[in-house]
């Protein structure tokens, strides 16, 4: 099947996800999401593929939610919009397999989320990392509430998002954001190798594995965590604040 926004490629025992907007910065827009559910499900039910590698096309990751979109979108419509993306970063979260994120370039909001939603995290040492939503009076999703904190701690979370300061990839491989930070022409190859010595073990092993990672998180649930943070992107993208937040993105872009 050919797609749209995504290139999706299989190599051996790994299957490659490479987000193909470029000329967005890899911006996401609903039909990325569709995508990404679609792959997802491909890759799942290949008894052959054993890990899961997501990176982008160009100088991003991802720069996240694609803001040209939102701009106008009825409430009713972005829910539509953040359920599609819930249930895309639920699937990674559980997906049975590994799944690795090399993040290539920009990882910034939901492009970024997405790279928490992974198991492991490989970095460009340049590339910038970051949660701007409450710059533009929006909130987090895909999770990232609870990854964040399980990452990093909850003092260094809350200043992330607080601040909604980007960071290098060398500085998120110092706090642990990520797990290793290369330069940039070593990032697929340190991808590949990663899932190579995965992917030389038992299949069966590693979905027990992650079975047992997931079962071992926290009292509230991740399903009602995430429905929250639906309702409350919902809330911030309501307000009058979020428009003027949007055309003061615009013009800084300029």
């Amino acid at each position: 099947m050919d797609y749209e926004c995504i290139v999706y490629e299989k190599k051996e025992q790994i299957a490659l996800i490479k987000l193909n907007r470029p000329k967005v910065l890899n911006a996401m827009n609903r039909q990325l999401w569709i995508e990404m559910q679609d792959i997802l499900e491909d890759a799942r039910k290949d008894s052959n593929i054993k890990v899961l590698i997501i990176t982008g096309e160009g100088r991003a990751f991802s720069t996240g939610a694609d803001l040209k979109d939102s701009k106008g979108r009825s409430i009713e419509d972005y829910r539509t919009y953040l359920e599609s993306l819930q249930e895309a970063s639920k699937k990674i979260i559980k997906f049975e397999k590994p799944t690795i994120a090399a993040i290539n370039g920009y990882a910034l909001g939901s492009g970024y989320e997405l790279a928490l939603a992974c198991d492991i995290r490989i970095t460009n040492k340049e590339a910038l990392i970051g949660s701007p939503e409450a710059r533009v009076t929006s909130s987090v999703t895909g999770g990232a509430f609870r990854l964040v904190q399980d990452l990093v701690g909850p003092g260094k979370a809350k200043e992330l998002l607080f601040t909604a300061e980007n960071i290098t990839g060398e500085e998120a491989c110092r706090i642990g954001l990520v797990n290793k930070a290369v330069p940039p022409e070593d990032l697929m190859n340190e991808a590949f190798t990663m899932a190579n010595k995965i992917a030389a073990n038992s299949a069966f092993s590693l979905k027990e594995i992650k079975k047992g990672f997931f079962m071992a998180q926290g009292e509230c649930s991740l399903e009602a965590l995430m429905d929250y943070e639906i309702e409350a992107c919902l809330a911030c993208v309501s307000t009058k604040e979020r428009e003027a937040s949007l055309d003061d993105f615009e013009q800084r872009k300029k």
